[in-house]
């Protein structure tokens, strides 16, 4: 569907103006599934980056803190603008922690289908998070807290996630009632502003030509403030 759209092809879009884009995957996944996302944002005008942050497995601080910003100082270095930020399910919630961080060089946050206010899943998910907690624990050891992975940690991920967004920045939650995966209420900032329905299921949001639109005139719109 997405490769029949006028959409995909950068037609009917608001070109852009160069600037980095950088993209985070959701939970065990790699930055190779956003490969047709990274495609189209350099089709329609933008500079996009992988992550870098390889199999999004691994706790959220750490691997803001070894591999994404390192990817966002090479993208603020090489576009010599702020940069984008467009995060998928987890990633959503990275990418929501970091524009909480470092308010100064992003320009805008899209999060897609990322349960920013709460994680709500089905089991199949929350089994797989606690196995992948506990392999957290067992290989970093005193070098992560004890609730590693949950929403009773206490590290500076969870901390800047509840980090009030500034005016400056533009901030879009993307979200899907027939998410399937995660309580799609829970996706929602709750400010009509900045909150966008489209139909389409949680996976299917990294492929989604209804989110594709909206990222577009986000991305615009961003763009426009600076």
């Amino acid at each position: 569907m997405l490769h029949a759209t006028p959409i995909y092809y950068g037609l009917g879009v608001a070109r852009g103006d160069g600037s980095g884009v950088v993209l985070i995957p959701g939970f065990l996944g790699t930055d190779l599934y956003l490969m047709e996302l990274h495609a189209w944002l350099r089709r329609i005008g933008y500079r996009p980056y992988f992550s870098g942050i390889g199999i999004n497995a691994e706790c959220p601080n750490l691997l803001i803190q070894r591999r994404l910003n390192q990817t966002i100082d090479k993208a603020l270095a090489e576009t010599g603008r702020k940069i984008h930020l467009i995060g998928h399910s987890l990633g959503g919630i990275i990418a929501r922690s970091v524009a909480g961080q470092r308010p100064k060089d992003v320009a805008s946050v899209i999060t897609l289908a990322a349960p920013i206010r709460g994680t709500v899943a089905n089991r199949a998910v929350l089994h797989a998070a606690e196995s992948v907690r506990l392999r957290i624990l067992e290989e970093h050891g005193r070098g992560v807290l004890p609730d590693c992975y949950t929403g009773r940690c206490t590290c500076n991920f969870l901390g800047s996630l509840r980090r009030k967004i500034p005016e400056s920045m533009m901030e879009t939650a993307i979200y899907t009632r027939q998410d399937g995966i995660v309580d799609w209420r829970y996706c929602m900032t709750m400010d009509p502003e900045k909150d966008v329905e489209v139909p389409g299921t949680h996976i299917g949001m990294a492929f989604n030509p209804a989110a594709y639109a909206v990222v577009a005139e986000r991305l615009a719109r961003a763009q426009s403030r600076e």
